[in-house]
């Protein structure tokens, strides 16, 4: 067996603090910086990296916390977010580009526009998102390496 194939696949997780914008994109740094060390190419990485900010800046507006698992394949890469916080009611209104539920403060800090949901589901090559109201919510997302 090559060692590339040796190496996969792997994972790792990461907790996401609800309402630190001090730590805001750390995790998709780390993620990025791992691709990177796995010599992705460019244009997936880049992919994975959009998605995974908009869903950690999701984690960090809405949710009281949240864990982002990272499963890397040789041929994708997974990403898996759930949180706990208040959920989505309208998962399809969610998806729709400009709908925000952002609070002022939110807005104030340059987020909350609407557009990060569907950011993810334009840059990723398969995305499911689920929610319970009062629960939280689970959102997986996959990029393809070779598409």
């Amino acid at each position: 067996m090559e060692q590339t194939e040796e190496r996969y696949p792997f994972h790792n997780t990461f907790r996401i603090e609800g309402g630190n914008f001090t730590h805001a994109g750390s995790v998709s740094s780390q993620v990025k910086r791992i691709l990177k060390e796995e010599r992705f190419p460019n244009s997936v990485i880049r992919r994975v990296s959009i998605a995974t900010f908009e869903a950690e800046m999701n984690v960090i507006c809405y949710a009281h916390w949240g864990i982002l698992t990272l499963l890397v394949f040789s041929d994708f890469i997974k990403v898996a977010i759930d949180d706990e916080g208040p959920g989505i009611h309208d998962v399809d209104q969610a998806m729709t580009e400009g709908f925000s539920t952002a609070s002022d403060k939110i807005r104030e800090l340059g987020f909350g526009a609407g557009m990060g949901l569907s950011n993810i589901k334009k840059v990723t090559d398969e995305m499911v998102l689920t929610s319970v109201v009062n629960q939280g919510t689970h959102l997986e997302f996959m990029v393809k390496v070779f598409s």
